[in-house]
């Protein structure tokens, strides 16, 4: 494979991974049960140690059932960026691992209505009739915290 071409990519700094979590909106979440998978692109909201998502749930949900089966979590935030030689990209990824746990509505205060429509995009809806969706804020306790980008730090 020697006519194929590579960019090499260097570790961000804990700054530049903070940076990025904290103001890039959305990534996706992969989730796993049995030997299947399932990844659903989410807005979250990182207050510094924790991301936390907003989640619409119905019962009986491919996404609940995941969201309960799943031991360890990926979260993924990309993205890329056009360099003025148009043959090249810049581009930077985070990568979070770790257990998800839902935060019981008795622990909602955080999160009142006022404060998820301040953290949160609005929440898309698929066909679902909105008085049989369940809101549920999920945390995701990161075990790691890797970023990657293809520019020297």
């Amino acid at each position: 494979m020697q006519h194929i071409e590579y960019a090499y990519t260097y570790g961000m700094d804990d700054e530049a991974v903070r940076e990025r979590l904290e103001t890039t909106g959305t990534g996706v979440l992969g989730l796993s049960k049995d030997n299947d998978s399932y990844a659903i692109p989410l807005a979250h909201y990182y207050d510094g140690e924790r991301l936390y998502f907003r989640l619409g749930v119905t019962d009986g949900s491919t996404k609940q059932a995941f969201l309960e089966s799943t031991e360890t979590a990926t979260y993924v935030l990309y993205d890329t960026e056009p360099t003025p030689d148009a043959r090249e990209i810049d581009s930077w990824s985070v990568l979070v691992t770790g257990t998800l746990t839902a935060i019981p509505e008795s622990e909602h205060e955080r999160f009142d209505t006022a404060e998820i429509n301040r953290r949160f995009s609005p929440i898309r809806v698929f066909g679902e009739d909105v008085e049989e969706i369940e809101i549920s804020i999920v945390e995701l306790e990161p075990d790691s915290i890797t970023g990657r980008q293809t520019s020297k730090p």
